[in-house]
C-alpha cells in the first residue's frame, strides 16, 4: 500500500500549513463587523491551530472559564504530529518525536490527564554508511559529572578520535556566552553553525561525523545552512546543560491516539468548541479601537475577543498570504522572510523479524544535506509488539532531493540504506509500506532569521502567538517549546483581560553552579569590553 502526498491532501487530514489548495481572498472582510459581544458573558478567544501550541492553549483558557473555539484546517485536531489511520487501518504519523528529559511541562501534563503513553528509557545509536558509530547510554542510569564530562566520557564512539573529541572544549566558550538572551541571539545568529565550529577550532572530523548529524536531526538542515545561535540553544537544552538531558521515552503509539484524543477528550468536557476543516482567511478589525473582533473563514465570520495563533511558519505566510488585514502588519509580512524543511517519513511492514539492536537509531553519511532516523516499532508501539514481521519508520528531513522520487524508488532507497547500517535488512522483503510527503513541514532556524521570527505579542492588543518558532526565554525546544508558547499566550489572554489565573509553567532547570559562574564572569568581561572605544567599530 502507498498514499502519496496529493492523495493525503485530499483526505483533509493534515494540519492548515500543508493545505494545497489556498483560501479564497476576502478583499473587504477587515471592514465587516461582528456581533457585539454581551460583556456579560465569558470572553470569546479564538485559537486557531491545533497542535501541541493551540491544544495547550485551548486546555488552559477553558479551565479558567472563556468561551474558547478551536480552528483547524484538518479534519481532526493535532497538527503534524498527530497522526492518522490509512483505509486500511494503518497507524500512519509525520516522524516519530522523541520525549526528552527536559520536557517537564509536558510529563506534567501527562500525569494531569491521567495517561501513561510513554516507554520507558531508551538508549540510542548512531550509524554512518560504514556501520556503527556511536552508543549513548541512559545518561541518568550513571554517576552524575558535571556538565559536559558525562555526555564527554559516556557516550561511546566507535570511530571518532579521542584528538578529534577535544577539539570541541574551546567551542565550551560559546556555549558559556550563549544565554538564550536577545542580545546573544542577535550576536550569533547571523553565522552559520559551520562557521561557528570552525571559529573555535573543531577539528573536520568532529564537525562532520558528530556536531553535523547532530543538526541535521536537530535543526534538521546542515551547518551551512542553520544560525549559529538556533545550533548553541538546541545543542545546550537537549545535550549539554546537564546530563540526563539526552535521555529520551517514546509514545507507545501515534501521539495523536495516546495523547491527542484524550487530552481533546478533556477540552472539550471543558466547553471549548473545536471545528476542523476551518481555513483562516482574515482577521476581522474594530476600526475605532484597532482590536481584533473576528476571524474569517473564507465567507464564514467567528466572534473573537482575543485569538491566538497556533500554526507553523507555512501555515502563518499562508493565512498572511490571504488576509488584507494581516498584510497591514510589518511583523506578520516578515513572517515571508522565514523558511521550513522538507519531510519524508516511510513505515515498512517487513516479513520477517530483523534484530535491530536499539529501538531508536539515527545516521548520517548516506546524503550530504539529509539527516535520518530509523525506528524498531515492534518495540516502541503497544500495537505491534506482537506483529510477526518487523514494523519499522524511517524518516528523513532536509528531504527535498526525495520528494519527486515514486515510492518504489524511495523504497528500495530505504532498505538499501538500512542494509548499510544492520545486513540483516538485506534479505527481508517488504510486504506493505506507507510514503508520506511533506513539502515545508518544519521549522527552519536559518542566519538571519532571528529578526523575522514573530514574538509572542502583536501589534494588535488582542492577538498573541504560540508554536515552536515564537521567540521566547523559557529556552525549550521542539514540543516542550510549543507547548510551553501555549501556555504563555494563554496567560496573556488571561492578562490582557483581568480574569482568570495564569498556568504554571516549569522553567528549564538552572544552569549548573560551575557554569552560572562562568557566565557571571564571561558577563562582567563583555560589561568592560563595552566601555571601550571602538566596541562595536568592526563587523
Amino acid at each position: 500500500m502507498s498514499m502519496r502526498a496529493t492523495e493525503l491532501y485530499n483526505t483533509s487530514c493534515l494540519p492548515c500549513f500543508h493545505a494545497v489548495r489556498p483560501a479564497r481572498r476576502r478583499a473587504v472582510v477587515s471592514h465587516v463587523r461582528c456581533q457585539v459581544v454581551n460583556p456579560d458573558s465569558p470572553k470569546k478567544v479564538v485559537v486557531v491551530g491545533a497542535g501541541w501550541a493551540g491544544l495547550g492553549a485551548a486546555h488552559h483558557l477553558s479551565k479558567q472559564g472563556f468561551d474558547v473555539t478551536l480552528l483547524e484546517a484538518g479534519a481532526q485536531p493535532g497538527g503534524l504530529v498527530a497522526g492518522w489511520k490509512t483505509a486500511s487501518g494503518r497507524s500512519v504519523e509525520v516522524g516519530i518525536h522523541g520525549f526528552w528529559y527536559p520536557y517537564k511541562n509536558i510529563f506534567a501534563l501527562v500525569d494531569e490527564l491521567g495517561i501513561q503513553p510513554f516507554t520507558e528509557w531508551t538508549q540510542s545509536l548512531q550509524y554512518s554508511p560504514n556501520g556503527l558509530e556511536v552508543e549513548s547510554p541512559i545518561f541518568q542510569a550513571q554517576p552524575r559529572l558535571p556538565t559536559p564530562l558525562g555526555t564527554f566520557i559516556y557516550t561511546q564512539f566507535k570511530r571518532l578520535s579521542l584528538v578529534d573529541r577535544l577539539t570541541a572544549l574551546p567551542l565550551m566558550y560559546a556555549v558559556i556566552d550563549f544565554d538564550n538572551s536577545d542580545a546573544s541571539w542577535r550576536n550569533y545568529d547571523k553565522r552559520t553553525a559551520r562557521e561557528l565550529f570552525k571559529q573555535f577550532g573543531c577539528s573536520e572530523r568532529l564537525y562532520r561525523d558528530a556536531f553535523n548529524p547532530m543538526l541535521l536531526v536537530g535543526l534538521f538542515a546542515p551547518g551551512e545552512q542553520c544560525s549559529a545561535a538556533a545550533a548553541l540553544g538546541m545543542l545546550y537544552y537537549f545535550i549539554l546543560a546537564h546530563q540526563p538531558d539526552f535521555d529520551v521515552v517514546w509514545c507507545r503509539g501515534t501521539v495523536g491516539e495516546k495523547i491527542f484524543k484524550p487530552w481533546v477528550d478533556i477540552i472539550e468536557k471543558n466547553g471549548c468548541q473545536f471545528l476542523t476543516r476551518k481555513r483562516v482567511t482574515d482577521l476581522l478589525i474594530d476600526e475605532t479601537s484597532g482590536t481584533v473582533n473576528g476571524v474569517a473563514c473564507g465567507d464564514e465570520t467567528i466572534p473573537a475577543d482575543a485569538v491566538v495563533f497556533s500554526v507553523g511558519i507555512t501555515g502563518m505566510q499562508r493565512i498572511v498570504s490571504n488576509s488584507p488585514s494581516l498584510q497591514t502588519r510589518e511583523e506578520f509580512l516578515n513572517v515571508s522572510n522565514l523558511g521550513a524543511i522538507d519531510v519524508l517519513a516511510v513505515r515498512m511492514w517487513l516479513d520477517r523479524k530483523v534484530s535491530i539492536p536499539k529501538p531508536s537509531n539515527a545516521c548520517f553519511g548516506f546524503d550530504d544535506t539529509t539527516g535520518w532516523t530509523f525506528f524498531d516499532l515492534n518495540s516502541l508501539h503497544d500495537e505491534y509488539k506482537e506483529e510477526e514481521g518487523t514494523v519499522l519508520e524511517a524518516d528523513f528531513y532536509h528531504a527535498n532531493q526525495f520528494l519527486p522520487l515514486s515510492d518504489a524508488q524511495i523504497i528500495n532507497k530505504v532498505k538499501g540504506y538500512l542494509a548499510k547500517c544492520i545486513p540483516e535488512f538485506e534479505g527481508a522483503q517488504v510486504k506493505d509500506y506507507v510514503v508520506v510527503r511533506f513539502a515545508k513541514a518544519v521549522t527552519h532556524f536559518s542566519p538571519g532569521c532571528y529578526d523575522y521570527l514573530m514574538r509572542g505579542t502583536t501589534s494588535f492588543p488582542n492577538v498573541f502567538m504560540s508554536g515552536d518558532w515564537i521567540v521566547n526565554r523559557h529556552g525549550s525546544w521542539s514540543q516542550e517549546k510549543a507547548y510551553v508558547t501555549g501556555l504563555e499566550a494563554a496567560n496573556r489572554v488571561v492578562e490582557y483581560f483581568g480574569e482568570g489565573e495564569l498556568a504554571r509553567i516549569i522553567p528549564v532547570e538552572a544552569d549548573e553552579p560551575h557554569v552560572q559562574e562562568l557566565r557571571r564572569l564571561n558577563s562582567l568581561v563583555r560589561d568592560l569590553q563595552q566601555q571601550l572605544p571602538f566596541h562595536n567599530f568592526f563587523l
